[in-house]
């Protein structure tokens, strides 16, 4: 396994003196091998090989192309792209035998024509409370999860990025996330702002926490329309026990709406283009 690890890094400094198209396109290759080695190595086998992959996307991130280029047909790695053009969000997680789950977080921001992309780098662990829905978050204290779509927005004359996230490793419950994705005057990362309108309360975030072996789905309708899965116990006696929570007969959402998402309950997802 230590002489993987060797002829990966080695490949992949091999492809990083070649500028142009062709070395992109060979690293898939690269953390494919990667990928399927951490499946089936120990704990210690996969942080060092986890060590590989970051050390790819280190390298990745930086280059002049990471804004036109995605990799295709790479089931562990999430990709996703603002509609505005102006972020690009790469995750991937570490799942650990012994039941740590660890995630790896990608921020490029693009900036002037003339300078270069800022690049975050965050990492986090599975935590056994779910996010907070009343604070905010920082690179340094980043929750972890997994990032699938995302959404540009005013708020107050400010451009947010409405984001949705899974976190999905743990043995009994699930968690899927709305965030908020900011940043401050001094360019720094927050999570978290209270332009979320439920029940007469403003949420910095919204966590829908249900059992590990049901499905929820969470998605963008629209540009101005999350809707997902209205979440019922599933059994009589649990209604405080997110372990046995699942999807109901009926969808909930939130509609953007003067600067804010505000919840709707009971959405009529047949009349939905």
């Amino acid at each position: 396994m230590n002489r993987l690890i060797f002829i990966c890094s080695f490949t992949l400094f091999s492809l990083f003196q070649v500028k142009g198209q062709s070395a992109v396109n060979d690293i898939p290759l690269t953390l494919q091998k990667l990928y399927t080695a951490i499946l089936n190595a120990d704990d210690d086998e996969r942080i060092r090989l986890n060590d590989s992959v970051k050390l790819i996307m280190n390298d990745y991130v930086m280059s002049d192309s990471v804004f036109r280029h995605r990799f295709d047909n790479l089931r562990y790695l999430g990709q996703i792209d603002s509609p505005d053009g102006k972020l690009k969000l790469i995750t991937w997680n570490l799942p650990l035998r012994k039941g740590e789950n660890r995630y790896y977080l990608y921020i490029i921001r693009k900036n002037k024509k003339q300078e270069k992309n800022t690049v975050y780098k965050l990492e986090g662990k599975y935590r056994q409370e779910s996010a907070s829905t009343d604070k905010t978050y920082s690179a340094d204290n980043w929750y972890g999860a997994l990032y699938y779509a995302i959404q540009p927005f005013r708020y107050n004359g400010n451009k947010l990025y409405l984001i949705l996230g899974l976190d999905s490793d743990n043995v009994n419950n699930s968690r899927k996330i709305i965030d908020i994705l900011d940043f401050n005057d001094n360019d720094e990362i927050i999570f978290g702002r209270d332009c979320l309108l439920r029940d007469g309360k403003r949420k910095y975030r919204e966590v829908l926490e249900y059992s590990a072996d049901g499905m929820i789905s969470l998605r963008l309708r629209t540009k101005k329309l999350i809707v997902f899965d209205h979440i019922n116990p599933l059994a009589l006696g649990h209604e405080n026990d997110p372990e046995s929570f699942g999807a109901g007969l009926s969808f909930d959402g939130y509609s953007f709406r003067k600067g804010n998402w505000e919840f709707k309950s009971n959405i009529d997802v047949r009349n939905l283009k």
